[in-house]
């Protein structure tokens, strides 16, 4: 069967930083080609690719992850109707128990909110479209009768019709992030959501060793007696070349996105829409560990993207023997010689190899040994095009 997976890789330099620590506040490492790198999860370049969705994506078409699921309904609840306030939060755990199958109650030990009462919350971060809680809502108040009782909310949703509706509302509508990154009910596996995307730990394509930096504070109000800092410290750090990948089923991703589409749109463009917000977002987001110490606002300097129809593909075995930095310094060049290298070789092998499903975005002169591996574009282009090629492939059926 032809599938349609989308592979984009990276090659970004950053200087002295801490982007993702380990709990002792080191940069986290790992070990591959018998070297220590450095390593930045996939958990936290994800989650700099929500937060980068903000700035993309207007808010109906995103999610919130949150234990407090109660009182984000709530609010929805209070939007349609304002007299229902005082029973809101209450009104709102009901539904959410009946329509993800999940205890909503009151933590233990949880601080009180200003009038003294506690918001009861999920066991566990739940993860609701915007458009789901909307039609959690409606169904609320319709619900709750015109006088906001949560025991008539309690015998409404005894029918069950009234019950497959409100379950319905959680699995259907899904927003691009649930769809991209997935979601896992854990009290009610088939509200589960497949992830349509795969992210790799970032790795440094060369040994990296982490340094300290000893710093000290000076108190302002000191004499010129009194001598000393008023408090000393260490911070960790690594600098790196950072090979980037991730991997896009743009075929499930349409299965997740497919409910939600609507009636004026093209069947692709839903689809086309999200591969573009999280090309953009995952090129150009970067995850904010100690960004205010380190001021480490870089871009990637090489992207290469890939549009298969068989199988995702890393190039990252191009850099299980280190690269080494070359004669004037830097390790940007030779890293991207390796990929030149190494891409044209393993794709004729494996028989890969296809005309017009790929593109070079790049800059400066050391990448210029990518410039053969696909058209060269700008980042605006690399946006379009791949939207364009993907609206394509999904509005043809192959």
């Amino acid at each position: 069967m032809t599938r349609t997976i989308l592979d984009i890789h990276i090659l970004q330099t950053v200087p002295p930083s801490n982007l993702n620590r380990d709990d002792t506040g080191t940069p986290k490492s790992a070990y591959f080609g018998g070297v220590r790198r450095a390593r930045v999860s996939s958990q936290a370049w994800k989650r700099a690719t929500r937060k980068a969705f903000n700035e993309l994506l207007p808010p109906e078409e995103l999610g919130v992850r949150t234990k407090k699921v109660a009182e984000a309904l709530a609010e929805q609840v209070i939007a349609l109707d304002d007299t229902l306030a005082p029973v809101a939060v209450e009104l709102s755990a009901e539904m959410l128990k009946v329509a993800t199958g999940s205890a909503i109650d009151v933590p233990k030990r949880k601080a009180k909110n200003d009038d003294g009462s506690t918001a009861p919350e999920s066991s566990y971060l739940m993860f609701l479209s915007r458009r789901q809680l909307d039609a959690l809502a409606e169904l609320t108040v319709a619900g709750s009768g015109p006088n906001g009782d949560v025991k008539a909310l309690k015998e409404h949703l005894k029918n069950k019709e009234n019950k497959a509706r409100a379950r319905q509302a959680v699995d259907t509508r899904h927003s691009v992030d649930i769809a991209l990154f997935g979601r896992m009910v854990a009290d009610a596996a088939d509200l589960n959501v497949e992830a349509a995307t795969q992210v790799a730990h970032a790795l440094s394509v060369h040994k990296s060793d982490i340094e300290s930096d000893y710093y000290t504070a000076v108190d302002d109000l000191n004499t010129d007696q009194e001598t000393g800092a008023g408090m000393i410290g260490t911070i960790d750090f690594n600098s790196a070349t950072l090979y980037r990948y991730a991997a896009l089923d743009v075929d499930e991703l349409q299965r997740n996105l497919g409910s939600g589409l609507r009636e004026n749109e093209a069947p692709s463009t839903p689809v086309e829409k999200a591969v573009s917000a999280f090309l953009e977002a995952f090129i150009t987001s970067l995850p904010t560990g100690k960004i205010n110490t380190f001021g480490n606002h870089t871009l990637p300097s090489a992207v290469i993207v890939k549009l298969r129809d068989r199988r995702p593909v890393s190039f990252v075995g191009a850099f299980e023997r280190p690269v080494q930095k070359s004669p004037e310094g830097g390790f940007l060049q030779k890293s991207c010689q390796r990929l030149a290298e190494h891409v044209p070789h393993l794709e004729k092998q494996y028989g890969l190899e296809a005309k017009d499903c790929g593109w070079v975005f790049r800059v400066g002169e050391e990448t210029a040994a990518l410039a053969g591996l696909g058209p060269e574009v700008t980042l605006n282009e690399l946006l379009r095009e791949v939207g364009e090629a993907v609206a394509r492939r999904v509005g043809s059926g192959t």
